[in-house]
């Protein structure tokens, strides 16, 4: 292992650095000094986008580790930029020559919420552009380089009425500096610092008590470091933290998460997450609406019990006023997890104001997985409004529970097994006045043909199958998929073709391929007025 030196005239360990004339190549500084076979000095970085040719070694000799085999690169330091002011990179961004199709995309809001194009700030004079500045309320310096505030006098007075700032991709990594810039913008509720790798050691940021939202997605931030956050965020309203390995929730003082009094959002989403245990921990934020936990690695979810909640308050305050887990939770998003059982779905309807549920990208959700489809999915949450991002109608909703419960009947004799797997089934059955399925006696065969028959509305939709009219047949509940195939054949003339079928249904955004040829119609849920797609196999 080669030694280094600790810093050269221009960067230091662990410095924040992009490629000269290309900001948006970020990396951090791992080693300074020679390289054997090379002359002069090397800068070893760690690439942010894994952009590099090695890991840290060259020619058998290991000078650092990088984060993957191939992230890491050496490069004269002239060919490196340790980044500009904010002030700089406001000049840059809104002062300096574009192309007209920047221009077309660039404009802000001024005061009066109108359109200021960047356009007309880049042609006046001097003077002109300063009056144009001090109506900025939204500004972005993304990828630009920014690795400082530059003078914190000018930041006031060059933009004195920013509300909203987006420094997405920089080189700031000091909270102290994300203050210096916060304490001059007294007006500013909304913060976006995505993508700039942030310090550990969470100090010098005095109290941010004009922000709002904060977005803090891909910074290297733990939950540790939020508890020490928080401190500086009496207003936060809305708390972004996607993509930031955060696999625990651990509380500062207590087992469950305190403060964050006016947190209306928190997104999560794309961490690493696996036990609901955690989540539980966020139970008692007095004003969370919307919990966002996409893509983390959740594999079911439950509703505490008093029981659970005394051994997770254990005395708390919390407790002794009785208030309730998630008792203003609205939205919650699942999407993307590893949830298999539809025990998890019955228990959303324990959260006492759920109203908007993803689960799209679980196994349980994914009939291909041998999931359930939407309209099962509809009738099991009886209090949702909208479900995967689609809204929930008033006539989906009957449809979905008369379905769901012909489902069971069609499935389940045992009573109790249908009280445990199916808890809404009974309060189902008497709302829609489902009666139970009897035999009827002597020379009724032919009505109770009718009474099980489906109106089915059939669509060719093969590429090659021509253009032919839609269908309604009325059919048995009791046909297969097997020989709904064969009567399509017949139905549509189409000879010597593979068939495949798909129900497609309100609210879905793609159809479900019925595969099953021994199952009927009735044990796949379909009931009147369902429309099948019939498609040829590829």
């Amino acid at each position: 292992m080669q030694s280094s030196p600790e810093s050269t005239p221009h960067f230091k360990l662990g410095q924040r650095v992009h490629s000269a004339g290309d900001p948006g190549r970020i990396g951090t500084v791992r080693y300074l000094g020679p390289v054997e076979g090379y002359s002069g000095t090397w800068v070893g970085v760690d690439w942010d986008n894994k952009d590099g040719k090695h890991d840290g070694s060259v020619n058998g000799v290991n000078y650092f580790q990088a984060t993957s085999q191939a992230s890491a690169s050496f490069v004269r330091p002239h060919n490196l930029s340790s980044g500009i002011s904010f002030l700089q990179a406001l000049e840059l961004r809104y002062r300096g020559q574009t192309t007209q199709e920047e221009e077309d995309e660039m404009y802000v809001l001024s005061a009066s919420n109108k359109r200021v194009s960047v356009e007309l700030v880049g042609k006046e004079q001097i003077q002109d552009k300063l009056s144009c500045f001090e109506e900025l309320t939204s500004a972005s310096t993304s990828y630009l380089g920014v690795s400082s505030p530059g003078d914190p006098c000018e930041i006031g007075a060059v933009v004195p009425n920013l509300k909203e700032l987006d420094l997405t991709g920089n080189l700031i990594s000091e909270w102290k500096d994300v203050g210096t810039i916060c304490e001059q913008l007294p007006d500013l509720v909304a913060l976006n610092l995505s993508y700039n790798l942030m310090s550990d050691d969470i100090v010098g940021l005095p109290p941010l008590k004009s922000i709002r939202i904060l977005v803090l997605n891909n910074v290297g931030i733990n939950w540790t470091q939020v508890e020490v956050l928080k401190h500086s965020l009496p207003a936060i309203e809305e708390l972004h933290l996607m993509a930031n390995h955060i696999s625990t929730i651990k509380p500062a003082s207590s087992s469950i998460v305190q403060g964050f009094d006016n947190l209306r959002l928190l997104n999560l989403d794309d961490n690493c997450i696996t036990d609901w245990n955690e989540i539980l921990k966020l139970s008692q934020l007095p004003s969370l609406e919307q919990l966002h936990l996409n893509n983390n690695n959740l594999n079911n979810v439950f509703y505490p019990d008093a029981g659970v909640m005394l051994e997770l308050l254990n005395g708390h305050e919390s407790h002794e006023k009785g208030y309730k887990a998630f008792q203003n939770l609205r939205c919650l998003l699942l999407g993307g997890n590893n949830i298999k059982d539809p025990s998890s779905i019955d228990a959303l309807n324990s959260f006492p104001q759920l109203a908007d549920v993803r689960l799209s990208g679980n196994p349980v959700a994914d009939p291909g997985q041998g999931g359930t489809p939407r309209f099962v999915l509809v009738a099991r949450l009886g209090k949702v409004e909208m479900l995967n991002g689609s809204e929930i109608t008033s006539r989906e909703r009957k449809e979905s529970e008369i379905r769901y419960v012909r489902l069971v009947m069609s499935k389940h004799e045992n009573i109790q097994e249908i009280k445990l797997l199916h808890p809404r089934f009974a309060e189902l059955k008497a709302l829609h006045g489902i009666e139970d399925e009897k035999p009827l006696a002597g020379g009724a065969g032919p009505q109770k043909m009718a009474t099980g028959l489906l109106s089915v509305t059939l669509k060719c939709v093969g590429a090659s199958m021509g253009e032919k009219p839609s269908l309604v047949k009325k059919l048995p509940g009791t046909t297969t998929v097997g020989k709904l195939k064969i009567l399509c054949e017949s139905f549509f003339k189409l000879k010597s073709m593979k068939l495949k079928l798909f129900l497609q249904e309100e609210g879905s955004p793609l159809p479900m391929l019925l595969d099953d040829e021994m199952e009927s119609l009735t044990g796949l849920g379909i009931g009147n007025e369902s429309t099948i797609l019939v498609d040829e196999e590829s």
